[in-house]
C-alpha cells in the first residue's frame, strides 16, 4: 500500500500538470471503487484547478466549486498522459484537461477512491477526525504525549493511528521506532517526553528523507508506468526479520502486531 512519502511524491509529480488548468471532461469507466464514484464528481468539469494538496494519504484537487478527493488505496496510481491515450484494463477514470493532457487513475484492486466535496474539507467525514501531519509544526512531542496519555496500547499501533498522527504507515513506524530505540510493544502512555522527543524527530527525518529519495522518480508520472514504488533507501529493520541488526549485530525479531509485520532489535529497543 502506498505510504505517505509515495503519496506526497505523487502529489509533487502531478501538480505542475494540473494547477491553473481547466477541466474539459471527466470520464468514468468504472465507478465501483472502495466507495461508488458519485454523480456529482462531474461538477469539476469546466472548473479551473487551483491547487493539488495532500491530507494524510488523500490527494485534494482544489477548484472554486469544490474538491475532488482521491485515495490510491492498495494498488492505485496516477499518470499524466495525452488525452487520446487508449485506456487499458483497470484505467477507471480520466480527468481530461483543455490543454490536451489528462490525469488517469488506474486501480487493479479497486480499493481506491474518487470523491467530490463542496464544503471545507475539514468537515468531510473522511478528513474531519484526522490527527496532525507528521511533517507539520503541529506534530510535537507535547502533542504526542497528550494524545498518548493513559493509553495502554503498543506504541507502534498508536503511531499508525490516524487519529493521533496521520500517514505513518508500517514501514516508517518500524524504522522510526528503531531509530528512537523504542520497543514497538512498549505501552504508549508510559513513554516519557524525552523519548517521545527523539521519536518525533526520527519520524520527521525518516519521512522527509523518503520523500527526498522519491524526487528522482517524478519523471515516472508521464511515462507508461507512473508508479513510483518504494524509494531506494536503507531499511534498518523493516523486511529484515532474522537478519543481523545494523547497530549491534543481534538477530532481529519479527512478530505480528495489529496483524502487521513488526521487526525490531531486542537489544537496541528494550522495553
Amino acid at each position: 500500500m502506498p505510504e505517505l512519502p509515495e503519496v506526497e511524491v505523487t502529489r509533487q509529480g502531478i501538480s505542475p500538470y494540473l494547477i491553473e488548468q481547466t477541466v474539459s471532461e471527466l470520464i468514468i469507466r468504472n465507478s465501483s471503487l472502495r466507495w461508488p464514484v458519485p454523480d456529482v464528481a462531474q461538477n469539476i468539469v469546466g472548473q479551473r484547478i487551483n491547487n493539488v494538496r495532500r491530507r494524510a494519504k488523500y490527494l485534494l484537487i482544489d477548484t472554486h466549486a469544490g474538491i475532488t478527493i482521491v485515495h490510491l488505496g492498495m494498488s492505485g496510481s496516477l499518470r499524466i498522459l495525452p488525452r487520446n491515450t487508449p485506456a487499458e484494463k483497470h484505467d477507471h477514470i480520466d480527468l481530461v484537461l483543455e490543454n490536451g493532457r489528462m490525469l488517469r487513475f488506474n486501480d487493479p484492486r479497486r480499493f481506491g477512491a474518487w470523491l467530490w466535496y463542496e464544503l471545507p474539507e475539514d468537515a468531510h467525514p473522511l478528513l474531519s477526525k484526522l490527527g496532525p501531519e507528521p511533517l507539520g509544526a503541529n506534530f510535537t512531542p507535547q502533542q504526542l504525549q497528550a494524545a498518548l496519555k493513559g493509553k495502554k496500547k503498543a506504541i507502534k499501533l498508536c503511531l499508525m493511528d490516524n487519529h493521533i498522527v496521520v500517514g505513518v504507515g508500517n514501514i516508517y513506524a518500524n524504522e522510526a521506532l528503531f531509530a528512537a530505540g523504542i520497543h514497538p510493544q512498549a505501552e504508549a502512555g508510559n513513554i516519557d517526553i524525552e523519548r517521545l522527543t527523539v521519536l518525533v524527530t526520527e519520524v520527521k527525518q525518516i519521512l522527509a528523507h523518503a520523500i527526498k529519495q522519491g524526487g528522482t522518480t517524478l519523471k515516472d508520472f508521464t511515462n507508461a508506468d507512473g508508479k513510483p514504488g518504494y524509494f531506494a533507501q536503507k531499511l534498518h529493520v523493516y523486511g529484515r526479520g532474522g537478519e543481523s541488526c545494523t547497530q549491534c549485530s543481534n538477530l532481529l525479531s519479527e512478530i505480528k502486531l495489529g496483524q502487521r509485520t513488526t521487526v525490531f532489535c531486542g537489544l537496541c529497543q528494550q522495553r
